[in-house]
This record gives C-alpha cells, structure tokens and sequence, in this order.
C-alpha cells in the first residue's frame, strides 16, 4: 500500500509538473511573439475571416484589411471602414451613408489594435496542437479567460513558429459558433500616409455624422 501510494505521488506530481512546463513554454512562446509585433513601427494585414454557426449549419466568408501603427488602425470589412486615430473610433457606413464617432470604452477585447498582443493579459495559456501547413510549423497556444467572458469560451492562436508571427486565431463562443481570423498577407514598416489615421470629415459631406458621444 505503501509503494502505491508513492507511486500515486509521483505520477500526480509528474502530471502537475508537466502542466507547469507546457504553462511556462506556452508563455514564452506568447512572450516571444508580442516582443517581435511590439519591435515594428506598422504592420499591414491582410485577412480572411470565416463565421461558422453551428445551430443553423451556416458558414459566412469574408476578406478584410487592417493596418496598425501603435494604438492607431483603419479597419476594411464587410463593405464598411472603422478608423482609430489614437483618440475616437470612427465606423464609417458607405451603405447607410452614415459615420459613428465615439471615444473607446475600454471594453473591447479583440480590437484590431490589440488583435497581436491581445494575450498577454487576462488568460491562461497552454500548448495545444502543432500542425504542418503548406510547410510551415503552425503550434497553437489554447488561451482561456480567466474571468468569465460573455462572447467566448476560447481562443486558439495559431503561431508561425519560425517567424514568431500569428497565423490565425479560431475563436469558440459561448453560442456554440466559431469564428476564424486566418492572416493572409502581413507586411511591416511600410511607407504610409501621414493622413492615414486622420478622419477627414470633407469626404464625408453627405453622410449623417452621429456622435456618440454627446
């Protein structure tokens, strides 16, 4: 009884050791990443963006941009544009000719000025699976909010390992639907517009301007 029980010891402390070395590796890697998107002065991305609904067995495709500078981005997707010039966040409607001018609420937990470094706060990590794709090492790191959060379960963050640079990032709700963000062209230190990040209300002459705000 004496040995089983040693045994028992040994073998929970080797799970819990275990655990603590995939925890810790999962870490750096997340580490390493955040360090190599911090060390670019912008990042242009281009993605695909895919909502599976598992209810109604409906599957959304789409493709969109972003391009980041700091706490700065312009957002193309689904026909619309949201920009973010360090101060207000703009959501621009071609279709409905309309602009939503509002101040960030803090609120927001995938924004695609944290989309690359998002991880590093709020969430356990844990090695997942590790697969080949068109011959690149993709490993993914299971992230698991360490509060409950109302719009999902989990994130799994596919990461180039070579490159240190995120694939994609397949998030699992709480409704039971999934949503893919797959990179399909990332860029860095491009020469952009000074204006870029500027709201230029001129351009914008017909559209009915709602400040959220007031």
């Amino acid at each position: 009884m004496k040995m089983l029980k040693t045994l028992l010891s040994s073998v929970v402390f080797l799970l819990m050791f275990g655990n603590t070395i995939q925890a810790q590796s999962a870490k750096t890697l997340l580490s390493e990443v955040a360090e190599k998107v911090k060390s670019y002065e912008n990042i242009s991305i281009d993605f695909k963006y895919e909502l599976n609904n598992n209810e109604t067995s409906s599957k959304e495709e789409t493709r969109g941009s972003v391009k980041l500078q700091g706490d700065k981005y312009v957002l193309d997707l689904f026909g619309g544009k949201i920009l973010f010039d360090g101060t207000k966040i703009y959501q621009i409607s071609a279709e409905d000719e309309e602009v939503n001018i509002s101040s960030p609420s803090g609120e927001e937990s995938l924004t695609p000025s944290n989309m690359l470094t998002f991880f590093e706060k709020g969430y356990n990590a844990a090695m997942d699976i590790e697969q080949n794709v068109q011959g690149r090492k993709i490993q993914y790191v299971k992230l698991t909010p360490t509060e409950n959060k109302d719009e999902f379960k989990f994130i799994l963050l596919g990461i180039d390992k070579e490159t240190k640079h995120i694939y994609n990032q397949i998030i699992s709700q709480t409704n039971g639907s999934e949503v893919t963000i797959t990179v399909t062209g990332f860029k860095t230190n491009q020469p952009l517009s000074s204006t870029l990040f500027q709201f230029d209300k001129s351009k914008y002459e017909h559209y009915y301007i709602n400040n959220l705000d007031e």
